[in-house]
């Protein structure tokens, strides 16, 4: 097996310094140790030695052949340099032939514990009867057969310290989240509660406020309950107090955060290492919610925590007891569960929401996204040929003909927003089109089809671009800036400031709805945003998406990251692309490797009752 390998300059400078701290070894010890290194780079928590045995390494044009796996573990496990688990070395090595950096087997050891202790403890003061009429109260009929799955969600959530409530875009997340806050508050009779709702970007942070803003309004509870429901959202990195200089933040394991309830939104998006640091800053006694699509890309850092967290795709049934509390309290019967209580400790802290509101049995996206996710990419082109349910296809064009098959659809999609008569008029209308990409370098990346919009528009009449600050442009923040108030994903529009002699200023939408202007010589590292790439697209929905692959395939383009293409379009979306590329992309998985999955998801032997 040949295994071509460029190493980084952060490789080559770890590896040869834990060969100098091994003091001997094996002769492919360095080299080993820059695989792993790499491997951490490109997302991984630690790296397979399975994957590299016996493997023909070819670096810096030299050949260099490693044993069997039985031969690399043990020599390795010889090294003075690796530790097993628990031991304090520069690497770790596993049982299962995983050899991590001691920093990411600490990330993986400290979350897992995290998990599995709070999986483990039930709320045994509960009372079922105020729980049972708040239910009722918040989530009105299916009872029974088929099963109200945000009921379920929500009596998971009420139940246990650790809950994961996963589904697609139209499933009922946030909806179900703020009707478990006033189910927590109901039971806690007129104690305050400490909750803290937190999400990975400002911008999910915001989209999530105004989504529990909107909510409350409509809830039915008592109005000291409504009261209490917290209004504002942090991101993570603000949760946890970020220290200037430092990689550390102020709440740890050794100054736990005071919160009863911490809820993340968009888990998906979360890094390994930053769920880690998240879980050991909890108190014992304090739950952890998490909402995601298990299905969406993982974070573009290292680890994919919440589809680990979910088992890979799995749907563990859940426990006898589980399932009669369940029945007991809200009168709904759920099927599958185990016949015992043999089940996984995770089996009743994970519920997948199953009814789509957003997409009817009708919906083109719909199936679309539901045929991606099944890995069936020839099911999922032959639906999008069809050009019905608000989906399509169109063959991707030569790079040189781009401009020209493009400039109908960007002048259609653009044009509105650039006649808008005010900043909020511009804001709200930009959100309903985008231009989503795979990739951000070459033709049909996000760097060449910017300039491409911009080229088109120009030629219309509809922006000058003149200056770089032309009325129009749209861009988007790529870093947190807290004294700004502007956050990594925030996107503004350049628009005249009247009020102030038609001077260039971004204008930005504010959480609680209103508007703000930022100089642009205040304005954080941004970019120009009328493509962006699909991962950057996260946590934001269009009416309308125009998705572009390359004609060529790429180790980039998994089912994933069509999957999210498609699902942040809520009325129409167009594909352009490579029939080979489209169904390759959706065959082939992001597979990031860790040992997460495995520790919490043990096999149990069981079989449904």
């Amino acid at each position: 097996m040949m295994i071509p390998f460029e190493p980084s300059a952060i490789d080559r400078h770890f590896s040869a310094f834990i060969q100098r701290e091994a003091k001997g070894g094996p002769p492919w010890l360095e080299l080993v140790v820059a695989l792993a290194s790499n491997a951490v780079g490109c997302g991984n928590i630690c790296l397979n030695l399975a994957d590299i045995a016996e493997g023909d390494v070819l670096v810096d044009g030299t050949r260099q052949q490693l044993p069997a796996t039985g031969e690399l573990q043990e020599q390795l496990a010889g090294a003075a340099v690796v530790g097993a688990p628990g031991q304090f070395r520069p690497l770790v090595l596993d049982g299962a032939g995983r050899l991590y950096l001691y920093r990411y087997w600490r990330y993986e050891h400290d979350l897992a514990r995290v998990i599995l202790e709070k999986s483990g403890l039930f709320v045994n003061d509960l009372d079922e009867s105020l729980l049972g009429e708040g239910v009722e109260r918040l989530f009105p009929g299916s009872a029974g057969e088929g099963g109200d799955w945000q009921k379920i969600a929500a009596m998971a959530a009420v139940q246990k310290r650790f809950c994961v409530i996963s589904g697609g875009p139209g499933t009922g997340k946030t909806s179900t989240v703020v009707k478990i806050i006033a189910l927590l508050l109901e039971q806690a009779r007129g104690k305050a509660l400490r909750i803290a709702l937190a999400a990975p970007t400002g911008k999910a942070a915001a989209r999530l406020k105004e989504s529990i803003r909107l909510m409350k309004e409509k809830l039915d509870c008592a109005p000291d309950v409504k009261a209490l429901i917290p209004d504002e959202v942090t991101t993570i990195h603000r949760l946890l107090g970020v220290r200037a200089g430092s990689v550390r933040f102020r709440h740890s394991g050794d100054n736990l955060l005071p919160h009863d309830v911490v809820i993340v939104d968009e888990a998906s998006m979360v890094a390994l290492p930053l769920m880690a640091k998240l879980a050991v800053a909890l108190r014992d006694d304090a739950r952890l919610v998490l909402l995601g699509d298990r299905d969406q890309l993982a974070s573009v850092e290292a680890g994919a925590a919440l589809g680990d967290i979910c088992g890979g795709g799995r749907s563990e049934p859940f426990s006898a007891g589980f399932a009669a509390f369940v029945q007991r309290v809200a009168g709904e019967k759920v099927h599958g569960w185990l016949s015992s209580d043999a089940a996984c400790p995770l089996a009743d802290s994970l519920v997948i929401l199953k009814k789509n509101y957003r997409f009817g049995a009708d919906s083109g996206i719909g199936a679309v996204a539901g045929a991606v996710n099944a890995g069936e990419g020839a099911n999922a082109l032959v639906l999008l040929r069809r050009d019905s349910g608000g989906c399509s296809w169109h063959d991707i064009p030569l790079p040189d003909r781009l401009k020209k098959a493009l400039a109908e659809r960007i002048v259609n999609g653009y044009g509105a927003y650039l006649a808008a008569s005010s900043p909020s008029e511009a804001l709200e209308r930009f959100d309903r089109f985008r231009i989503l990409c795979a990739l951000r370098q070459g033709a049909y990346g996000v760097a060449g089809i910017n300039g491409l919009v911009e080229e088109i528009l120009a030629e219309k009449g509809l922006v000058e671009r003149h200056n770089r600050w032309y009325a129009g442009r749209p861009v988007m923040v790529t870093v947190n800036d807290y004294q700004m108030k502007l956050f990594n994903g925030d996107i503004g529009i350049v628009l005249p400031d009247k009020e102030n002699n038609n001077e260039p200023r971004v204008w930005f939408s504010a959480p609680d709805g209103a508007i703000r202007k930022v100089s642009p010589v205040r304005l954080p590292t941004h970019e120009t945003v009328f493509a962006m790439t699909v991962h950057k697209s996260q946590g934001s929905e269009f009416d309308q998406v125009l998705m572009l692959l390359p004609d060529r395939d790429s180790g980039a383009l998994t089912r994933e990251l069509i999957y999210t293409g498609i699902t942040r379009a809520k009325n129409e979306v167009e594909i352009w692309g490579d029939e080979a590329v489209f169904v390759g992309a959706v065959s082939r998985r992001i597979d990031r490797k860790s040992g997460l999955k495995d520790t919490l998801w043990p096999e149990t032997g069981s079989s449904p009752g």
